[in-house]
């Protein structure tokens, strides 16, 4: 049974606020239960609902008498969140649960969304309370701004997420590094300006998320996923407008999900000022915003409370059928200009093709444009395909991407020691464009049937 696990990186120190929230996650998990059940009655949720709904209201209400009576600074920022939560978000929420009869997607809807919220906020703002957050920027230049703004999303990681990140572009293009739940949100500033924020997640790092909040291994993104995940990016994002006030994003207009195919849409037609990828271990994460309206014309459908559930499947489907269309990427490293061209030109029909002249722009380029396969010629200068390879193998994000050499050489010692290294295989350069061909289709033919 999936059930959301208490511990102790919850506690914020605040003995009956602590046992407010270990109850909230308690009502949760019996709603979980509950809705998993197959006999389960409207009656029975309607009440559990009711019953999680009243508990919340009175937790905001006990957590505010405490801000005032401690004089926390960020007082009305944080009732701001409670406010919005109860007067918005639940009414909606209720609403469609009412609509659908208590439907299992729209408990699930609520669930996936009360959870999001509720971890991300004892997370977040109540660990604020007590002083548990990172400090605020003011007035930077520039550059610092920048800098600043990275420290302060990789401190958020390692409080929201209990991962460790690093930085691996601050010019982030919507390159394809796999799989991803991409959440974009618009804002509206204080005065006036308009902000649009994208947050995505790599597929490992949303369901290794979800699986820790919920205490299972999740195997796929479904609905649950997303709502979670949606609600999380949301309490990341205030929890950086705190940090970081130069990013004005006072009240949330709008937002949407996008496929991959999307997100290349509109960063290629303006891209963000800011747009930065991060390595979790767990898997890739992206922040990026702009100031400017980058989302010129439908580029898909925003989510509203009244159709939240069908807009939601609506982009897993067009997910699922995108990722069936994709086409298996292979970098092709080779100093030879003439031999990359070759193999380009002999394959871009059937699949994407990254093209790297050494060994180690490959090893830069694998980071952010993680490939199927990996086309690796075994004598370049200064740093040569064993070398190459021996990196690839040495770092375990990277380790299980396969590799098959191309050589020049057919002699025995050469292929020796070719094999020796245990690729995937090798190809000899001098082989006829159709043997070259007809060997990739078939290592991939041969993994798929795997």
């Amino acid at each position: 049974m999936s059930y959301i696990e208490w511990d102790d990186s919850y506690k914020i120190g605040v003995d009956f606020i602590d046992k407010e929230h270990k109850l909230l996650f308690s009502m949760m998990n019996r709603l979980l239960k509950i809705n998993e059940n197959e006999q389960k009655s409207e009656w029975a949720c309607r009440e559990g609902v009711k019953y999680l709904k009243n508990h919340a209201m009175e937790h905001f209400k006990h957590e505010e008498e405490y801000m005032r009576s401690i004089q926390y600074s960020d007082y009305e920022i944080h009732k701001r969140l409670h406010d919005v939560f109860r007067d918005k978000t639940l009414p909606a929420l209720e609403q469609e649960m009412e609509d659908s009869q208590y439907s299992g997607d729209s408990i699930r809807h609520f669930l996936g969304v009360c959870i999001g919220w509720v971890v991300a906020h004892t997370q977040t703002e109540d660990q604020a309370m007590k002083g548990k957050t990172s400090s605020k920027w003011v007035d930077l230049p520039h550059e610092e701004e920048i800098e600043a703004l990275e420290t302060t999303i990789i401190q958020l990681i390692q409080e929201i997420f209990h991962l460790k990140a690093k930085l691996i572009s601050e010019q982030y293009a919507g390159e394809n590094f796999g799989k991803m739940v991409c959440c974009r949100l618009f804002y509206k500033g204080e005065n006036k300006e308009k902000w649009e924020v994208t947050v995505i997640f790599e597929e490992c790092l949303a369901l290794k998320v979800i699986s820790r909040i919920l205490n299972t291994e999740y195997p796929k993104i479904d609905d649950m996923v997303i709502n979670v995940i949606r609600y999380i990016s949301r309490q990341f994002l205030e929890r950086v407008r705190e940090s970081f006030p130069t990013i004005d994003l006072l009240n949330l207009e709008k937002e949407c999900l996008l496929t991959h195919e999307q997100i290349v849409s509109s960063f290629e037609r303006d891209h963000p000022s800011c747009s930065m990828l991060f390595d979790t271990g767990e898997g890739y994460f992206v922040f990026s915003a702009t100031a400017s309206d980058t989302m010129r014309g439908k580029i898909s459908t925003a989510i509203d409370p009244q159709h939240a559930m069908d807009v939601i499947q609506d982009y897993l489907v067009r997910e699922k059928m995108e990722q069936e269309k994709q086409k298996r990427k292979i970098l092709v490293v080779d100093d030879s200009d003439f031999m990359r061209g070759r193999i380009v030109k002999l394959l871009s029909a059937d699949y994407e093709l990254i093209e790297a002249s050494s060994s180690i722009s490959a090893i830069k380029k694998i980071a952010v444009n993680r490939p199927d396969l990996v086309l690796l010629d075994y004598e370049m200068p200064v740093c040569d395909g064993r070398q190459a390879l021996e990196m690839i193998r040495s770092d375990k994000d990277i380790a299980d991407i396969p590799v098959i050499f191309l050589t020049g050489r057919g002699d025995k010692e050469s292929v020796k020691n070719v094999v020796s290294l245990k690729p995937e295989g090798y190809l000899l350069k001098v082989k006829p464009d159709e043997e070259i061909k007809k060997s990739i289709d078939s290592f991939f033919e041969k993994r798929n049937m795997g």
